[in-house]
């Protein structure tokens, strides 16, 4: 049994950290490098890569569009448990993330499982065809997260896994006056989330919280 006071504290999770497996010393190579080159320091956390690599293994994914490449930490993360035959879409519209990512794709040997596609999300999601990947993640800009939920809704399979970061909008989602304008965005696309027929998800308290939904079979 269990109930809110049962919430998961700062100690709670530091271990949970703890007990994922190790981060890949290449991963942690990379955003060292990014930091260097002025790429933003805001790639996922390594214990929720970890868990999003579990859902696609658990999924048997074999394609995976992201919107959001930065520094490629995601992308490659998602690419390493991909079968051989996998890949990752990944758009990013900024040309020196673009660059860098490409560079690293290089370095871990990945470029026949990962394409970086250049551009605005939305333009270039338009290309890819109905039902044909296996999952998808968001992570760009926020005032847009609802368009990319749109076009994943129609690129993801009945049953495939739609993934989005900061649920919990850069911590400052309950605040009453936040800082951060992008916060009102992710309010909004949280409510859009839980209320979409044929979308089943939940917030997942990893990093800066993680939506993990399925798009129910049903789903056209």
């Amino acid at each position: 049994m269990s109930s809110a006071s049962d919430a998961v504290t700062d100690r709670h999770y530091r271990y949970i950290a703890a007990h994922a497996c190790p981060e890949d010393p290449r991963l942690r190579e990379l955003k060292r490098a990014a930091a260097q080159a002025g790429i933003p320091e805001i790639w996922i956390a390594p214990e929720q890569a970890e868990f999003m690599r579990i859902l696609l293994l658990a999924a048997r994914a074999r394609r995976v569009v992201e919107v959001g490449t930065l520094a490629g930490y995601s992308a490659i993360s998602m690419a390493l448990v991909l079968p051989l035959d996998g890949r990752v879409d990944t758009i990013e519209l900024e040309p020196r993330h673009a660059d860098f990512a490409e560079h690293w794709i290089q370095r871990f040997g990945l470029d026949d499982r990962i394409r970086v596609h250049r551009g605005a999300g939305a333009a270039v999601l338009s290309r890819f065809g109905a039902g044909s990947a296996d999952a998808g993640f968001i992570d760009a800009d926020k005032e847009n997260y609802p368009l990319y939920l749109r076009e994943l809704l129609r690129i993801v399979r009945p049953g495939g896994l739609i993934m989005a970061d900061n649920a919990f909008a850069f911590g400052q989602l309950l605040d009453p006056h936040p800082a951060d304008p992008g916060v009102t965005h992710i309010r909004a696309f949280n409510d859009l989330v839980a209320s979409t027929p044929n979308l089943r998800g939940i917030i997942v308290p990893f990093g800066d919280g993680l939506w993990v939904a399925v798009k129910e079979p049903s789903a056209a």
